[in-house]
Formats: structure tokens, C-alpha cells, sequence
């Protein structure tokens, strides 16, 4: 933590802007732009939330991450990174402002900045947890340090600190977790032991693809798509994408990062099972302790110090950039369109900083407030696919959608998700799948998600046409 704290005091000398601020300057190289997108989740979810799912349920269960990540990082690569980038903007509300109007940037600024709370928050919460299992702190002033910490070196370097201490923190969690999962696989006896001890009552245990009744096919398309589709929308993509040195290098630090996420994000899975068949004990209990529980009681004190340390920086790094993302929303698309006079490039960069300080003193406090990781996440998921995807995509790819269609799909979107989240009875997860469903059990087993996205582009749709035809 130190050595981050350092490294971010040392990258702020080269923020002289608000652009090095948001988006490094564009001066970053290809590697280090793939570095810094490849931390855009890869945090306290991937090493301990999807290895518990794997424990449980297998492939089934972690098709969303790390395989719809990956593939959203692969659809940014080729949907959105090259025609964004010739258009130098500081956050993806620029583009709604520059191809619809000022309406719809607000409305998307609205939208963006109150979905990262919940997000920031659970990453606080993790390391906070992290802070009283291995050194003893009260979970509550481990969260206050750790959001002190992620502050400082976030304010003093923008993106510059978030992009060089992903680099260096990305080096820190794939030595760590190569080197505890050699250790796991050796342990077990090899890979081929590790594969025979499936358990006999999960036979589709390794299934990638869904089964062929509608139901499963539709749930299996809703996981590839919640972080697949929901993501590309985001700001902190967007920065790590624009903040590359030249259009190839954006477009490559997107392919690039894909196949480190889903590469590296393997690893836990692999750490998990074996322990679990290793230390069966711990697997009876909350599957998200398993790898650090295991890790405290069965080994020494130098593989402890690369897991602690691989995991700490995984959290780090997402935390700081998701920091980041709606400060700067706030600064470019809210208080200077709301500004009664023309903010100077100085005082942009103020601006930024403060909304900084906003975004890490309430995401602190939700974070000391609920402590609920799972559920904090949860929250945060869907809302951009629902309202900010389709008119992304038909901005860039439809010449005919206009304003009217914009605002009508946001809004369809949210209001749609949100009423089918309050209004639709919550379905079972542990209950069995009806082999042949009826329609109506097709319908109720339609996730809120896809009921916004459907709302969103018939939004786009009709709202398009009626403007047209007015």
C-alpha cells in the first residue's frame, strides 16, 4: 500500500490538465492501456465471489464473469474504440452531447454517476475485510484508511496513478496467483486428479453451453450480456480505452486485455477447487473465505504475503478507477454544462478533484453502512445496459436515430428495469428449470434485465420515428 501511495505522488507530476487527468493525456502505451482495462474488474469478485460460484455450480456459473467481461472488453475493441477515439472527449456523455444534444448528456450523467456507488462501495467493504483478517485493524477504520488511500493517489494523478499502479499491480497479482495455484495443483497431484474429483451428482458440472429448453438458453444469454454488453457504456472503460497513445493502440489494449482477463481470471477458479478438495472443511462454509482461509492455515508466511498482496492490489486497482470514472462525469458533464460562466482548463481540473473528494466521502460512508459485498455489486450491474447501450450503439451505427429516440430509450429502459425488479416475483435459484416451460413460465422467468433492454431499444425505436415523423 505504501508502494502504491509512492507510485501515485510520482505519477501526479505529469497531470498538468484535466485531459492527463481523465484520460492520462492519451499518452499511454499499448501494454499499459491493456493493464489498466484488464483491472477494470479483475478485483475481490473475480479472485473470491466467481471461484465460490465455480466450487458450487461449475462453467454454468461463471459465464457472466469472467467470460462475459472478456467479452465486453473484445465488443469495445470492435464496437466503440475506434470511432471514439478520433473524437478526443474526456467521457463517453461527451458523445451523447456532441451526436444528440445537451439533453441527453445530463440525463446520461444522471444515470452513470449514482451506478458506481454501489460498486466503489463493495470494493471499500473487501478491502476493509481484508484489513481485519490479516492485520488485525476494525473493519470499520479499515475502510476509512483504505478509502483515504485510493483517495490520495487517485486525486494527486488521475488516471496517470490509476494506469501505472494497474500496470504494477497487475505484475503483483499474476505472480501471486501463479505461484499459489502451482502449489494447489502440485498438492492435489496434478490437473488430471483434479479433474476426476468432480463430484458424480454434477454432470454438468464443465458445460458451457446451455441446455436446449428456452429457459436455460435465455438465462444463459442474460449472464454474457449483463457485464458483455452493460459494460461498454461505463466511463472507466472509456478512459482506459481513450487513454491509449494512438487509435491501434486502443483498439489492441481491448483484444490485448480480453485475453489477459480471461486468462488470468482462470487461475482462482483452478486455486479454489483444488483447495476445496484439499481442505473439504472449508468448503462447508462461506466458499468466498475458502482461498483466504486456506491460504492463512496452510501456508507459510512468504505465500501468504503474494496472495494478501495479489489480492489487496486486484482491489486496489479497481477501486481507484472506479473512483475516478464518475468524478470526472460529474466535473465534464454536469457542473460545467451547469456552470453559469466557461470553465478554464485549471479550473476543470479543480472541479474534478473535488467531485473526487464527493465520490470517496459518500461511497465511504455507504461502504461503512452496509457491508454486504454480494448485494452491493448486485445493484450496480445492470443499469447501464438498460439505459445507455442502445443509444451508444444507435448513435454510432444508425444515422436516423435522433435526440427524442435517445431520451425515450434511457428512459424506457430504467423505468421498465426498475418496475419489473419491484413488481415481478423474485424466482428461486436453487429451483430445478422446467425442462418443457410453458409460456407463461417462460415469461416469468425473463430476468428485469432483459425486460429493460427489450423497453430500451423499443424506446429508441418508437421515440426515433414519432420525432421523424413530427
Amino acid at each position: 500500500m505504501a508502494v502504491t501511495v509512492a507510485i501515485g505522488w510520482w505519477a501526479g507530476k505529469k497531470v498538468k490538465s484535466a485531459a492527463d487527468f481523465a484520460v492520462a493525456g492519451k499518452q499511454l502505451p499499448m501494454f499499459m492501456a491493456a493493464c489498466a482495462l484488464f483491472a477494470t474488474w479483475f478485483g475481490s469478485e473475480t479472485v473470491m465471489g466467481a471461484s465460490s460460484r465455480f466450487v458450487d455450480e461449475g462453467i454454468p456459473g461463471i459465464i457472466e464473469d469472467p467470460f462475459g467481461a472478456s467479452l465486453c472488453l473484445v465488443m469495445a475493441g470492435i464496437l466503440v474504440a475506434r470511432p471514439l477515439y478520433k473524437l478526443n472527449l474526456l467521457t463517453f456523455n461527451d458523445f451523447f452531447k456532441l451526436r444528440f444534444n445537451k439533453t441527453t448528456e445530463l440525463v446520461s450523467a444522471f444515470l452513470i454517476v449514482p451506478s458506481y456507488f454501489s460498486w466503489i462501495a463493495a470494493q471499500l467493504v473487501a478491502l476493509g475485510i481484508l484489513m481485519q483478517t490479516v492485520g488485525g485493524i476494525d473493519r470499520s477504520w479499515g475502510i476509512a484508511l483504505c478509502t483515504i488511500i485510493v483517495l490520495f493517489y487517485t486525486y494527486v494523478g488521475g488516471m496517470w496513478s490509476v494506469a501505472i499502479t494497474d500496470f504494477i499491480q497487475t505484475i503483483v497479482i499474476v505472480v501471486g496467483l501463479l505461484v499459489l495455484a502451482g502449489s494447489v495443483v502440485l498438492e492435489v497431484g496434478g490437473l488430471g486428479k483434479m479433474l476426476a474429483a468432480v463430484p458424480a451428482d454434477k454432470p454438468d458440472f464443465f458445460r458451457f453451453f446451455p441446455k436446449g429448453n428456452s429457459i436455460s438458453i435465455m438465462q444463459w444469454i442474460a449472464a454474457w450480456i449483463t457485464i458483455g454488453l452493460g459494460s461498454i457504456p461505463q466511463q472507466d472503460v472509456f478512459q482506459r480505452v481513450m487513454g491509449a497513445k494512438s487509435e491501434r493502440a486502443s483498439v489492441q489494449a481491448c483484444y490485448t486485455s480480453a485475453f489477459m482477463y480471461v486468462s488470468v481470471a482462470l487461475i482462482p477458479l483452478v486455486i479454489s477447487f483444488g483447495g476445496s478438495i484439499l481442505h473439504p472443511e472449508l468448503a462447508q462454509g462461506d466458499k468466498q473465505e475458502l482461498i483466504p482461509s486456506m491460504v492463512l492455515n496452510h501456508y507459510g508466511l512468504p505465500m501468504q504475503v503474494l496472495f494478501f498482496g495479489a489480492l489487496m492490489s486486484a482491489i486496489l486497482s479497481t477501486a481507484s478507477g472506479a473512483m475516478l470514472a464518475p468524478a470526472t462525469v460529474i466535473g465534464e458533464n454536469l457542473v460545467k454544462e451547469f456552470s453559469r460562466k466557461e470553465l478554464t482548463d485549471k479550473e476543470l481540473l479543480k472541479t474534478m478533484r473535488v467531485a473526487l473528494i464527493f465520490v470517496a466521502l459518500t461511497t465511504g460512508t455507504i461502504a461503512l453502512w452496509r457491508n454486504d459485498i454480494f448485494e452491493l455489486v448486485s445493484e450496480s450491474s445492470a443499469m447501464s445496459l438498460v439505459s445507455l447501450f442502445v443509444p451508444l450503439v444507435a448513435g454510432l451505427y444508425w444515422k436516423k436515430a435522433n435526440s427524442t429516440g435517445a431520451l425515450a430509450s434511457m428512459i424506457a429502459g430504467i423505468v421498465v428495469w426498475l418496475l419489473t425488479l419491484w413488481l415481478l416475483p423474485k424466482m428461486d435459484e436453487n429451483a430445478p428449470t422446467p425442462e418443457n416451460p410453458t409460456f407463461l413460465e417462460f415469461v416469468q422467468h425473463i430476468t428485469p434485465m432483459i425486460w429493460g433492454l427489450l423497453a430500451s431499444v423499443l424506446g429508441m425505436l418508437l421515440g426515433t420515428f414519432w420525432a421523424k415523423k413530427k
